[in-house]
């Protein structure tokens, strides 16, 4: 296998961050799971845990998902689709049923499925330490190039929102209103020319949904809709998280079509830096968005962090295609379709500034842990002593 200089290529790196007119994030578990939040394995594992009585209906459902899809490791969004649907075909109705479940037992354990996903990421948020989150929004914050700052994210928690409202930054996710914010696509199209106060915000884009997210049903004074709801403990109607049908709801317009469209222009048009972090490349959907945007835009350059060099095995059918694409590995990387192993050399670094991303006792490359290349960010980018002033309340 060929060899690439990990020194020559931050350096490189170095300068596509200093000159590049724009910076977008995508953000998958493992960015949260650096903050202590459990990933989809480990969130399967603790929902089936809590929901033992439904032992039964979830054994019927992964049958049915391995034998009709040839799925083998079924997550907690799996069952809640299916579920999803089965309530879907059987109106909710106790004498209708699919694969032997009743629509009203799809109903009752779509909601526990709920309260459960709720229960234990709401657990893990309260404890978690996002010191380093709220440095990485600052320096985003502080970044004063091109119109428009997006971080896309699968991540249905809430520690963005909470590390954006410490630290007093605006931003928005699609949603407006004040007594119960609810989700405005029109909002979310308009792509402006001209640089307005609200282009300076971050935008963030939820696009597996929210623990905050809910489904209210039609009244007699306001129509169904999904509202954001602020802090609470404890869900009061269906949450609006991945997977759910209305995801591909084209006539309705729900979050999930909206944001992909979103994605889909802003990925399109003009020289972008796109840097995907703790992203597995599991949901093809997504894949395919931006995998269309590195063939139409030749502009667009997009940098996927991994934090175990199997994901860049994983990645290299798809890297070997793109000249615009590159995957970074602990040990290995893949960039003009070619992949090669790092190779390090002490003797061409004057300071010690390769700790940042480079492990001399594990010899390897440790941006692929999304603190790291929170930390990497910040020390290149000049203004470190800005940033801590603004997470000390200075």
């Amino acid at each position: 296998m060929e060899k690439e200089s990990i020194i020559q290529y931050i350096n490189e790196f170095k300068k596509i961050l200093s000159y590049v007119t724009s910076i977008g994030f995508f953000f998958g578990a493992g960015t949260s799971c650096a903050f202590g939040l459990p990933n989809i394995g480990d969130l399967t594992k603790e929902c089936k845990k809590e929901l033992r009585e439904y032992e039964k209906d979830f054994d019927n459902i992964e049958k049915t998902i391995r034998d009709l899809e040839g799925k083998q490791e079924i997550s907690i969004e799996d069952l809640l689709n299916y579920i999803r649907q089965v309530e879907d075909l059987t109106k909710g109705r106790p004498d209708y049923n699919f694969i032997s479940i009743s629509g009203n037992r799809a109903k009752e354990l779509d909601k526990k499925i709920c309260e459960t996903i709720f229960k234990v990421i709401k657990e893990k948020e309260e404890i978690s330490n996002i010191s380093d989150l709220r440095r990485f929004v600052a320096w985003y914050d502080s970044t004063n190039r091109g119109l428009n700052k997006e971080i896309y994210t699968t991540n249905y928690d809430m520690l963005l929102e909470m590390a954006l409202e410490a630290n007093f930054i605006p931003y928005f996710d699609g949603f407006v209103g004040a007594y119960e914010p609810f989700f405005s696509p029109e909002s979310i199209d308009f792509f402006s020319k001209e640089q307005n106060y609200i282009d300076k915000w971050i935008h963030l884009w939820k696009i597996h949904g929210s623990l905050n997210w809910m489904k209210k049903e039609k009244t007699s004074i306001s129509p169904e809709r999904i509202a954001r709801i602020s802090k609470i403990e404890k869900p009061i109607n269906e949450l609006m998280i991945y997977p759910s049908k209305e995801k591909y709801n084209l006539s309705r317009k729900e979050p999930f079509i909206a944001f992909f469209d979103r994605m889909k222009e802003y990925l399109k048009h003009g020289e972008l830096l796109y840097i995907c972090s703790g992203y597995s490349f599991s949901d093809q959907h997504i894949n395919e968005i931006i995998f269309n945007a590195l063939h139409q835009n030749k502009r667009l350059y997009v940098i996927v962090f991994c934090y175990e060099d199997v994901q860049v095995d994983e990645m290299s059918k798809y890297a070997t295609a793109y000249m615009n694409l590159c995957i970074i590995g602990p040990k290995k990387m893949i960039r003009n379709g070619i992949e090669r192993e790092w190779e390090f050399d002490e003797e061409k670094e004057s300071n010690n500034e390769y700790k940042l991303y480079w492990d001399d006792e594990k010899q390897i490359c440790k941006l692929g842990d999304f603190k790291n290349l929170i930390e990497f960010l910040i020390e290149n980018s000049g203004r470190k002593s800005i940033i801590e002033e603004i997470i000390n309340g200075k």
